[in-house]
């Protein structure tokens, strides 16, 4: 399958945090190793109200000089929903969305996927797994690499693994709907090829 057809079939639309305000006031370079996949646990935004919501700086998180967040905003790269999936920043910048100042932030692709009432997580699923499939062929990142946050510790927060995104994790850990998931992404990836 051609990857414009596959980007057609994502909905993938730019709608850019301005560069130099709130999540991206600092811009901190990077090349992509891993793409970390969330959940909102929002139940009452849909991708285009998160997409207002980090424009607008209403995200916050405090910052923390013992390895908390470094600016005081959460960011990152796509959140998708059942209708569309939304780009916040480029893939070349690091976010705030996995583990503070570790690997997870400064490596790694963020992908939100919404969960609010009323849609359907099958869809965003489907939706967020064709979007990894693009990413990965686009940065040379292999399957191994695509992650869920749980993967990234937080230090300093207990516990320092994060059950997210919560639907996707067998009692809070990687298992079997994890590895459901990344064989989503990698039936797509091998579409792409």
């Amino acid at each position: 399958m051609p990857m414009s057809r596959m980007y057609r079939e994502v909905h993938l639309r730019p709608d850019m945090v301005p560069r130099g305000t709130h999540g991206r006031k600092v811009y901190r370079s990077m090349r992509p190793r891993y793409i970390t996949i969330h959940s909102t646990q929002n139940y009452t935004a849909n991708a285009a109200q998160h997409s207002l919501a980090l424009k607008h700086g209403a995200l916050r998180s405090p910052k923390n000089p013992h390895g908390g967040n470094r600016i005081g905003y959460l960011i990152w790269h796509f959140t998708v929903d059942d209708h569309e999936a939304i780009q916040h920043m480029p893939t070349t910048e690091q976010g705030e969305h996995a583990d503070f100042a570790g690997p997870g932030n400064r490596l790694s692709i963020g992908i939100e996927m919404c969960e609010n009432r009323g849609s359907n997580l099958n869809a965003t699923i489907e939706r967020t797994a064709k979007l990894t499939a693009i990413l990965m062929k686009k940065n040379g990142i292999p399957l191994c690499n695509v992650v869920p946050h749980y993967h990234w510790p937080r230090h300093g927060k207990h516990p320092p693994n994060k059950n997210c995104p919560h639907f996707l994790l067998d009692h809070g850990r990687p298992g079997s709907k994890w590895r459901w998931f990344q064989g989503k992404v990698n039936y797509y990836y091998r579409q792409l090829q």
